[in-house]
């Protein structure tokens, strides 16, 4: 578990085809403190477990589904991707609720100076929008942020300097593909009213308990 507040931006040092995985590298500093063999890293948002140690960074194993679910297969050696280190029990919760479970990708659109700020504006397909809700939480590349627009195409963040300074975001141009993880909170309350949703419905047609339910008996 994460809370999108970014550690660090490392650098890609390769990308290894091992059948039909691969094995990302990547070079860090301060992710490092205290990290074994096993523990989970995000990588632009994405959960890793750390397969290997170098005296300069680390290697995580990527499947192919996390390859179609997220920018990581387009990855070159060093780009720039932000890092963070699994929450720890007994630190504040800076962020919010970030599993390190990409749902989909969204394209950046417009890059766009406001004062001290800067309004990003990401477009994303209609099955990821329907859980992003103004003023609500959004991982992109790993950053918690607030949504301050939605709309059926697209929505929109505005960005601080420190967010800019401490992250890879502002680096990006229209046109760049950034992995978005939704609020899992409105995931698990879709995924829990379905039942209540499906018991209402007449399993074999019409049946005498469905008739009574409904006012007919």
């Amino acid at each position: 578990m994460f809370t999108g507040i970014i550690e660090e931006v490392g650098e890609i040092t390769g990308l290894r085809q091992t059948g039909t995985s691969t094995v990302l590298g990547v070079r860090a500093k301060t992710v490092l403190g205290g990290t074994k063999i096993g523990d989970s890293i995000a990588v632009n948002g994405v959960c890793l477990t750390v397969v290997r140690l170098t005296g300069d960074g680390f290697d995580g194993d990527v499947m192919p589904e996390t390859l179609r679910r997220t920018n990581l297969g387009k990855l070159k050696p060093k780009s720039r991707v932000n890092l963070e280190r699994a929450m720890a029990a007994d630190g504040r919760f800076g962020g919010h609720i970030v599993a390190g479970h990409v749902d989909g990708t969204g394209t950046i659109t417009e890059l766009k100076p406001e004062g001290n700020a800067v309004w990003v504006t990401v477009s994303a397909a209609p099955e990821l929008l329907r859980y992003i809700v103004e003023k609500g939480s959004i991982t992109i590349d790993g950053i918690s942020l607030t949504v301050a627009y939605v709309d059926d195409s697209c929505f929109k963040v505005s960005i601080i300097p420190h967010t800019g300074e401490e992250t890879t975001l502002l680096t990006r141009t229209a046109g760049y593909e950034v992995n978005l993880e939704t609020d899992i909170v409105g995931k698990y309350v879709e995924k829990l009213m379905q039942p209540a949703k499906d018991a209402a419905k007449p399993k074999n047609g019409l049946s005498a308990e469905f008739l009574a339910l409904n006012g007919f008996l």
